[in-house]
């Protein structure tokens, strides 16, 4: 019910994300979303793709400091509150969320979130008619 996220871990610097983003490419491993946070020092780059475990493996080759995590991408109605009703979901059954980040996939919301309790969560999702993505990839098995 989860998929993989790279985390990629960068100086925070000019010129430090293009080398992440063309290693991809030139693997040809297709981005599906990313999002940056930075602070003073350094970034760490969250990125769902087609191949995580090739891209882990691309990136790691690199050089990168990379680590690959299991989230949540939960499908949503492309409609306003859709993901505050998510969201509340989860609080009133006491699950946290690490982070979150959200984008739209193939005429659908899709919610991308972290927690702790993965067999509470995957249990809600299931419960209350929810479906999430679990492989970006076009030749899904």
């Amino acid at each position: 019910m989860t998929t993989r996220q790279i985390s990629v871990f960068l100086e925070n610097k000019s010129g430090s994300l293009v080398k992440v983003f063309k290693a991809l490419k030139q693997a040809h491993i297709q981005l599906v979303t990313s999002t940056l946070a930075d602070t003073a020092d350094y970034g760490v780059c969250r990125i769902l793709c087609d191949r995580p475990e090739d891209a882990y493996q691309v990136l790691t080759a690199e050089g990168f400091s990379v680590t690959m995590t299991d989230v949540f991408a939960v499908v949503l109605d492309d409609k306003p509150g859709r993901a505050a009703d998510a969201i509340e979901l989860f609080a009133s059954n006491n699950i946290s969320i690490s982070y979150l980040y959200s984008f739209l996939f193939e005429g659908k919301g899709v919610l991308i979130f972290r927690t702790n309790d993965i067999p509470r969560a995957s249990e809600l999702i299931r419960e209350n008619g929810y479906s999430s993505i679990t492989n970006f990839s076009s030749n899904q098995e």
